[in-house]
């Protein structure tokens, strides 16, 4: 998606919901939200902290949800530079029980996963859908960022209050791989 109009999409997003922006809002889920650099990131629109933010709004986090989605993603097969930025927020959001949107979070985590993996430069199918790692820092980049928050990903998956079904065995599997595929050396 390009990054006009996604700019665009996080524009209106704000224009909807002018309380989000003009609400001081602190959760453990989200320190650090402002304090990151977001434009810096390529193609990262401003109002990252507050799409975040409004991820908790119980009747405003759907409608937040797919805006954000849009800039974390540029394609069905490629994440954007702002995934990596993201993923300690998404963790630490996925990671409340009675947020609206908890469901899609963690498949926003799963498709991150998934899509950080490495490429087999040798597999020309791998390579036609998804591009070869040396142009997708992203995927390193999001590997380290799960590295970094290896802990808070696996008590999310530990949680005994998730509700049966929220995170699907091969999902778990998948969330768990990209952890330990960074423990391995190189």
């Amino acid at each position: 998606m390009d990054t006009v109009v996604k700019e665009a999409a996080v524009a209106r997003f704000l224009s909807e919901y002018p309380q989000m922006a003009q609400t001081a809002f602190d959760h453990p889920a989200l320190p650090g939200r402002t304090d990151v650099d977001w434009s810096r990131i390529p193609g990262c629109p401003a109002g990252i902290p507050v799409l975040l933010r409004s991820l908790l709004d119980e009747v405003v986090g759907p409608a937040a949800l797919p805006v954000l989605e849009n800039v974390l993603m540029n394609s069905v097969f490629h994440m954007s530079p702002v995934m990596p930025a993201a993923l300690p927020f998404l963790i630490r959001l996925a990671a409340v029980p009675d947020i609206a949107v908890r469901s899609d979070l963690i498949e926003i985590l799963v498709v991150a996963a998934e899509l950080s993996l490495p490429v087999d430069a040798d597999d020309e199918h791998q390579v036609l859908l998804f591009g070869k790692d040396d142009d997708h820092p992203e995927r390193e980049w999001c590997r380290t960022a799960f590295a970094a928050h290896a802990s808070a990903l696996r008590a999310l998956l530990e949680d005994g209050s998730l509700p049966d079904g929220l995170i699907s065995v091969d999902d778990r599997e998948r969330l768990l791989g990209v952890v330990e595929s960074r423990r391995s050396p190189s």
